[in-house]
Protein backbone atom coordinates (compact mmCIF):
# COMPACT_ATOMS: atom_id res chain seq x y z
CA UNK A 1 0.00 0.00 0.00
CA UNK A 2 1.17 3.31 -0.49
CA UNK A 3 2.75 4.80 2.58
CA UNK A 4 0.64 7.34 4.51
CA UNK A 5 2.27 10.25 5.28
CA UNK A 6 1.40 12.89 7.64
CA UNK A 7 -1.25 15.50 6.48
CA UNK A 8 1.00 18.42 5.24
CA UNK A 9 0.04 22.11 5.37
CA UNK A 10 1.02 23.24 1.77
CA UNK A 11 3.11 26.65 2.10
CA UNK A 12 1.80 29.85 1.39
CA UNK A 13 4.70 30.75 -0.66
CA UNK A 14 2.98 28.52 -3.28
CA UNK A 15 0.46 31.16 -3.92
CA UNK A 16 2.22 34.48 -3.24
CA UNK A 17 1.81 35.57 -6.45
CA UNK A 18 -1.55 34.30 -7.39
CA UNK A 19 -3.36 36.97 -9.87
CA UNK A 20 -6.76 37.75 -8.18
CA UNK A 21 -7.98 40.06 -11.03
CA UNK A 22 -6.54 38.52 -14.60
CA UNK A 23 -7.81 36.56 -17.32
CA UNK A 24 -6.03 33.14 -15.91
CA UNK A 25 -8.49 31.37 -13.83
CA UNK A 26 -7.58 30.91 -10.14
CA UNK A 27 -8.30 27.22 -10.05
CA UNK A 28 -5.91 27.10 -12.63
CA UNK A 29 -3.28 28.72 -10.92
CA UNK A 30 -3.42 26.90 -7.85
CA UNK A 31 -3.91 23.57 -10.06
CA UNK A 32 -0.65 24.48 -11.87
CA UNK A 33 1.13 25.36 -8.92
CA UNK A 34 0.32 22.32 -6.91
CA UNK A 35 0.75 20.11 -10.05
CA UNK A 36 4.98 21.60 -10.11
CA UNK A 37 4.77 20.81 -6.03
CA UNK A 38 4.44 17.01 -6.85
CA UNK A 39 6.64 17.35 -9.52
CA UNK A 40 9.31 18.72 -8.13
CA UNK A 41 8.81 16.34 -4.99
CA UNK A 42 8.22 19.33 -2.51
CA UNK A 43 4.74 17.05 -2.17
CA UNK A 44 6.03 13.42 -2.31
CA UNK A 45 4.00 10.37 -3.20
CA UNK A 46 2.25 9.40 0.03
CA UNK A 47 1.32 13.24 1.21
CA UNK A 48 -1.72 13.98 2.14
CA UNK A 49 -3.13 17.55 1.63
CA UNK A 50 -5.50 19.68 4.55
CA UNK A 51 -8.91 19.36 3.54
CA UNK A 52 -10.56 21.78 0.48
CA UNK A 53 -12.08 23.92 3.71
CA UNK A 54 -9.14 24.39 5.78
CA UNK A 55 -7.30 25.54 2.52
CA UNK A 56 -9.69 27.85 0.93
CA UNK A 57 -9.68 30.02 4.22
CA UNK A 58 -5.99 30.17 4.50
CA UNK A 59 -5.58 31.64 1.14
CA UNK A 60 -8.88 33.38 0.93
CA UNK A 61 -10.78 31.82 -1.77
CA UNK A 62 -13.96 30.08 -1.97
CA UNK A 63 -13.98 26.06 -1.84
CA UNK A 64 -15.08 25.72 -4.69
CA UNK A 65 -12.33 26.96 -6.63
CA UNK A 66 -10.11 24.74 -4.54
CA UNK A 67 -12.39 22.16 -5.08
CA UNK A 68 -11.81 22.41 -9.40
CA UNK A 69 -8.11 22.71 -8.75
CA UNK A 70 -7.84 19.43 -7.03
CA UNK A 71 -10.21 17.99 -9.39
CA UNK A 72 -7.97 18.79 -12.02
CA UNK A 73 -5.15 17.03 -10.78
CA UNK A 74 -7.45 13.39 -9.66
CA UNK A 75 -8.08 14.14 -13.44
CA UNK A 76 -4.60 13.59 -14.60
CA UNK A 77 -3.73 10.91 -11.89
CA UNK A 78 -1.50 13.10 -9.55
CA UNK A 79 -3.74 13.11 -6.70
CA UNK A 80 -6.46 10.73 -5.63
CA UNK A 81 -8.79 11.01 -3.06
CA UNK A 82 -9.49 8.31 -0.78
CA UNK A 83 -12.35 7.53 1.67
CA UNK A 84 -11.23 7.47 5.14
CA UNK A 85 -7.62 9.04 3.80
CA UNK A 86 -7.98 12.50 2.35
CA UNK A 87 -6.43 13.64 -1.09
CA UNK A 88 -3.24 11.89 -1.53
CA UNK A 89 -0.19 12.65 -3.91
CA UNK A 90 0.60 9.19 -6.50
CA UNK A 91 2.99 8.73 -8.73
CA UNK A 92 1.73 10.18 -12.37
CA UNK A 93 0.23 8.50 -15.01
CA UNK A 94 1.76 4.93 -16.10
CA UNK A 95 3.18 5.76 -19.70
CA UNK A 96 3.52 1.93 -21.64
CA UNK A 97 5.19 1.31 -24.41
CA UNK A 98 3.48 -1.24 -27.10
CA UNK A 99 6.13 -3.76 -26.56
CA UNK A 100 6.70 -7.36 -24.80
CA UNK A 101 6.76 -6.28 -21.70
CA UNK A 102 4.15 -6.76 -18.81
CA UNK A 103 2.25 -4.46 -16.44
CA UNK A 104 4.54 -5.25 -13.22
CA UNK A 105 7.29 -5.07 -15.36
CA UNK A 106 5.93 -1.51 -16.69
CA UNK A 107 5.46 -0.14 -12.96
CA UNK A 108 8.93 -1.55 -11.01
CA UNK A 109 10.72 0.50 -14.62
CA UNK A 110 8.77 3.60 -13.52
CA UNK A 111 9.82 3.58 -9.95
CA UNK A 112 6.34 2.68 -8.91
CA UNK A 113 5.77 -0.60 -6.78
CA UNK A 114 3.53 -3.10 -8.02
CA UNK A 115 0.78 -5.18 -6.11
CA UNK A 116 -1.05 -8.06 -7.45
CA UNK A 117 -4.98 -9.25 -5.73
CA UNK A 118 -5.77 -12.76 -7.28
CA UNK A 119 -9.49 -12.77 -7.92
CA UNK A 120 -9.36 -15.50 -9.27
CA UNK A 121 -7.11 -19.19 -10.61
CA UNK A 122 -9.58 -22.01 -11.91
CA UNK A 123 -8.72 -24.36 -14.44
CA UNK A 124 -11.09 -24.87 -16.64
CA UNK A 125 -11.73 -26.04 -20.60
CA UNK A 126 -11.00 -23.98 -23.95
CA UNK A 127 -14.20 -22.55 -25.67
CA UNK A 128 -14.13 -21.67 -29.06
CA UNK A 129 -12.27 -18.17 -28.64
CA UNK A 130 -9.58 -19.37 -26.40
CA UNK A 131 -8.81 -21.94 -28.59
CA UNK A 132 -8.66 -19.88 -31.41
CA UNK A 133 -6.36 -17.64 -29.29
CA UNK A 134 -3.97 -20.60 -28.16
CA UNK A 135 -3.69 -22.81 -30.87
CA UNK A 136 -5.31 -25.35 -28.47
CA UNK A 137 -7.73 -28.21 -29.21
CA UNK A 138 -11.68 -27.05 -28.14
CA UNK A 139 -11.73 -28.89 -24.81
CA UNK A 140 -8.32 -28.44 -24.34
CA UNK A 141 -6.85 -27.61 -20.27
CA UNK A 142 -6.43 -24.08 -19.70
CA UNK A 143 -5.94 -22.32 -16.52
CA UNK A 144 -7.86 -18.82 -16.45
CA UNK A 145 -6.76 -16.12 -13.78
CA UNK A 146 -7.99 -13.06 -12.74
CA UNK A 147 -5.76 -10.17 -10.99
CA UNK A 148 -6.67 -6.52 -9.83
CA UNK A 149 -2.94 -4.71 -10.25
CA UNK A 150 -2.62 -1.97 -8.30
CA UNK A 151 0.58 0.64 -7.84
CA UNK A 152 1.17 2.29 -4.65
CA UNK A 153 -2.11 1.57 -3.22
CA UNK A 154 -3.81 3.20 -6.72
CA UNK A 155 -6.04 0.29 -8.75
CA UNK A 156 -4.66 0.41 -12.50
CA UNK A 157 -6.29 -2.27 -14.63
CA UNK A 158 -8.12 -5.36 -14.36
CA UNK A 159 -6.16 -8.90 -15.88
CA UNK A 160 -7.79 -11.82 -17.27
CA UNK A 161 -5.42 -14.27 -18.70
CA UNK A 162 -5.61 -17.91 -20.26
CA UNK A 163 -2.85 -20.13 -20.24
CA UNK A 164 -2.28 -23.83 -21.89
CA UNK A 165 -2.28 -26.92 -20.13
CA UNK A 166 1.87 -26.62 -19.59
CA UNK A 167 0.84 -24.02 -16.91
CA UNK A 168 -2.60 -25.10 -15.51
CA UNK A 169 0.18 -25.74 -11.88
CA UNK A 170 0.52 -22.24 -11.63
CA UNK A 171 -0.42 -21.22 -8.08
CA UNK A 172 -2.40 -17.89 -6.83
CA UNK A 173 0.51 -17.31 -4.27
CA UNK A 174 3.18 -17.07 -6.64
CA UNK A 175 0.47 -14.63 -8.61
CA UNK A 176 -0.03 -12.45 -6.00
CA UNK A 177 3.78 -12.12 -5.56
CA UNK A 178 5.12 -11.83 -9.19
CA UNK A 179 4.32 -10.80 -12.34
CA UNK A 180 2.90 -13.30 -14.71
CA UNK A 181 6.13 -12.78 -17.56
CA UNK A 182 8.53 -13.32 -14.81
CA UNK A 183 6.71 -16.71 -13.59
CA UNK A 184 7.20 -17.74 -17.26
CA UNK A 185 10.65 -16.99 -17.90
CA UNK A 186 11.61 -19.07 -14.71
CA UNK A 187 9.81 -21.65 -16.63
CA UNK A 188 12.50 -21.30 -20.03
CA UNK A 189 9.79 -19.85 -21.48
CA UNK A 190 11.37 -16.86 -24.27
CA UNK A 191 8.56 -14.32 -25.57
CA UNK A 192 9.25 -13.63 -28.75
CA UNK A 193 6.11 -11.98 -30.07
CA UNK A 194 2.23 -10.70 -29.02
CA UNK A 195 -0.43 -9.84 -31.57
CA UNK A 196 -2.10 -6.84 -29.49
CA UNK A 197 -5.39 -5.02 -29.85
CA UNK A 198 -5.97 -2.09 -27.89
CA UNK A 199 -9.64 0.20 -27.65
CA UNK A 200 -12.01 1.54 -25.45
CA UNK A 201 -15.34 0.95 -23.65
CA UNK A 202 -17.47 1.64 -21.00
CA UNK A 203 -16.46 -0.16 -17.73
CA UNK A 204 -18.88 -2.85 -16.34
CA UNK A 205 -20.65 -2.61 -12.68
CA UNK A 206 -18.03 -4.85 -11.45
CA UNK A 207 -14.83 -3.06 -13.07
CA UNK A 208 -16.01 0.09 -12.37
CA UNK A 209 -16.18 -1.24 -8.52
CA UNK A 210 -12.61 -2.90 -8.59
CA UNK A 211 -11.00 0.24 -10.34
CA UNK A 212 -13.00 2.96 -8.03
CA UNK A 213 -14.66 4.62 -10.93
CA UNK A 214 -18.13 5.76 -11.62
CA UNK A 215 -20.75 3.06 -13.09
CA UNK A 216 -20.13 3.32 -16.76
CA UNK A 217 -16.71 5.33 -17.01
CA UNK A 218 -14.54 4.93 -19.82
CA UNK A 219 -11.75 2.24 -19.39
CA UNK A 220 -8.64 1.15 -22.22
CA UNK A 221 -9.32 -1.98 -22.86
CA UNK A 222 -6.11 -4.62 -24.54
CA UNK A 223 -6.30 -8.32 -25.91
CA UNK A 224 -3.17 -9.96 -26.36
CA UNK A 225 -1.91 -13.40 -27.32
CA UNK A 226 1.32 -14.03 -26.89
CA UNK A 227 3.99 -16.51 -28.87
CA UNK A 228 6.98 -17.93 -27.67
CA UNK A 229 10.15 -18.36 -30.14
CA UNK A 230 8.92 -21.73 -30.96
CA UNK A 231 5.47 -19.79 -32.59
CA UNK A 232 3.17 -21.28 -29.45
CA UNK A 233 1.41 -19.62 -27.84
CA UNK A 234 1.72 -19.05 -24.01
CA UNK A 235 -1.04 -16.78 -23.01
CA UNK A 236 -3.96 -14.91 -24.29
CA UNK A 237 -4.91 -11.87 -21.97
CA UNK A 238 -7.67 -9.63 -21.68
CA UNK A 239 -6.95 -6.99 -19.83
CA UNK A 240 -8.64 -3.14 -18.96
CA UNK A 241 -7.46 -0.13 -17.65
CA UNK A 242 -7.61 3.32 -15.51
CA UNK A 243 -7.38 5.92 -18.31
CA UNK A 244 -6.59 8.45 -15.70
CA UNK A 245 -3.78 6.66 -14.92
CA UNK A 246 -2.49 4.86 -17.74
CA UNK A 247 -1.96 5.24 -21.13
CA UNK A 248 -0.40 3.36 -24.57
CA UNK A 249 2.64 5.30 -26.73
CA UNK A 250 3.41 4.05 -30.09
CA UNK A 251 6.25 4.58 -31.76
CA UNK A 252 5.90 5.11 -35.56
CA UNK A 253 8.50 4.55 -38.40
CA UNK A 254 8.22 5.26 -41.90
CA UNK A 255 9.89 2.59 -44.15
Amino acid sequence: MMAQLPEQRLPVELFLDLDRSGPVPLYYQISSRLEQAIRDETLPAGSRLENEVALAARLGLSRPTIRRAIQELVDQGLLVRRRGIGTQVVHGKVTRNVELTSLYEDLERSGQKPETTVLAVEQGTADDRVAEALGVELGSPVLHIRRLRSADGVPLAILDNVLPEAFVDLDRESLAKHGLYQLLRARGVTMRVAKQRIGARAATAGEAELLDLSRGAPVLTMSRTAFDNSGVAVEFGQHCYRPDRYSFEVTLVDR
